[in-house]
């Protein structure tokens, strides 16, 4: 099965896409046509099994008719309203909506909702939030913000200057004074875990070394990916997050987790913050918030960090920050539908149902040609390639075009392949996707 388009298919000069290299994917290109539960079809005819959720971020599955009926009645009802000093019902049905799962315990309940269109959107919420809130409470020196090597926190400004992998920033100038963490991927002491790996904790001391250098009175917030997805799947040592945590309490500085890819079930859990047991102050989502299905993000913020902001006269703006299609109808009514997909198919906790034998099928593929190191947790996997010298990236990359052509969609960054199947996935697709895989890793050298 070749799942290439035809010689007779549109031109595709125009479309300019992203983190493509367009030459070469236009010489030879793959185009999906349609979609439905597990699997893509081709432009000519190839089933495609997703193993990536799409983009990390349809959970429930391709086509859902109830999430597609709701935006139709919504489109049709009001296709579109303001949300600058107006509002309408169904985005703050929404948002109480998520407030009632919202991310921390039943005392340290993230549940004021911004929205936003997207996950960069939703970082560079979050970063102007944790800004507003340390000059909203006296600290106007707090303007540092850190992130951490092999971060990805989406492609704004604010971003990718918290952001650590290094294509992304290379062009581009960040903001002044960001500063980074030490990544916490460790292959000579924790290569193929399941979980979370034993050593590593202490590289969240890094924190206290920015501290030293830059003051604690400079810093505002740290931002991390709970599990750094985008950068190869990067699960936390058991510890880190606790000791991050305690870090920033002892220095003042806000604790941002960007779940845009762990949100909405990815763990076994709503989010990572609950699956982990370490409360952050605010929490950006992205991706399974609408199931894919329309553009959306939201930040959820602790009532702390929120009441701060909310002083001064009443007719006064809070924060002077937003969007056109923040709150969007159609969007809310996508995430609606989708909240109700996730409670009555108990999506939200299957990924710990299916985790087991997840990580049985993933760590199945040791000993392959070039597998250096596997690592899985909760519905999520990656899998590390040796490089070819002087190629990196290479040969993941045949591996994806070989597995695209045989039927399974894989995603690759760098020699490391992720894996994000749609949380409806059942034990016979894991065995499809390590048999499709393993043929792959046997084939390409």
């Amino acid at each position: 099965m070749t799942a290439h388009i035809k010689p007779n298919a549109p031109v595709l000069d125009s479309y300019w896409m992203p983190f493509t290299a367009n030459r070469q994917f236009k010489a030879a290109p793959r185009l999906l046509a349609s979609a439905e539960g597990m699997h893509y079809t081709s432009v000519d005819g190839g089933r495609i099994l997703d193993g990536t959720a799409g983009l990390w971020c349809v959970n429930a599955g391709h086509g859902r008719r109830q999430l597609a009926a709701a935006v139709e009645r919504q489109l049709t009802t009001m296709d579109y309203a303001p949300s600058f000093q107006m509002g309408h019902p169904i985005a703050f049905d929404f948002a109480e909506r998520l407030a009632e799962i919202a991310p921390g315990g039943p005392d340290a309940r993230l549940d004021r909702i911004f929205f936003t269109g997207s996950g960069s959107e939703s970082v560079d919420t979050a970063l102007k939030i944790a800004l507003a809130y340390q000059r909203s409470i006296g600290q106007g020196t707090r303007t540092r913000l850190i992130g951490r090597e092999r971060g990805y926190h989406g492609v704004g400004f604010g971003g990718i200057s918290v952001g650590g992998i290094v294509n992304n920033r290379r062009v581009f100038p960040q903001l002044p004074g960001s500063d980074h963490l030490r990544h916490t991927h460790d292959p000579a002491r924790n290569a193929f875990v399941k979980g979370q790996p034993e050593h590593g904790a202490e590289l969240a001391d890094d924190l206290e070394r920015l501290v030293a250098l830059h003051g604690a009175e400079t810093i505002a917030a740290c931002i991390i990916e709970p599990v750094a997805g985008s950068t190869g799947v990067l699960i936390p040592p058991k510890g880190y997050l606790e000791r991050l945590r305690a870090i920033c309490d002892k220095h003042g500085i806000l604790l941002i987790f960007d779940e845009v890819i762990t949100g909405f079930g990815r763990l076994g859990a709503a989010f990572a913050t609950d699956y982990f047991g370490v409360t952050p102050d605010i929490v950006t989502t992205a991706k399974g918030l609408t199931n894919g299905a329309i553009p959306m993000g939201a930040v959820f913020a602790s009532r702390k960090v929120h009441d701060a902001l909310m002083h001064g006269p009443e007719g006064q703006i809070e924060l002077f920050h937003g969007y056109t299609y923040s709150g969007h109808p159609a969007a809310c009514a996508a995430g609606i539908a989708t909240l109700d997909i996730y409670r009555n198919e108990g999506l939200m906790t299957r990924a710990a149902e299916l985790q087991e034998d997840w990580h049985s099928a993933i760590h199945s593929l040791k000993g392959l040609p070039n597998v250096i190191d596997i690592r899985t947790i909760g519905l999520i996997a990656g899998i590390e390639l040796a490089s070819r010298d002087g190629a990196p990236g290479a040969r993941a990359y045949d591996v994806f075009v070989d597995c695209f052509e045989t039927g399974l969609m894989i995603r690759v960054t760098g020699d490391i392949i992720a894996f994000s199947p749609p949380l409806i996935a059942e034990k016979a697709h894991f065995g499809e996707i390590v048999s499709i895989l393993g043929d792959a890793l046997k084939r390409v050298k």
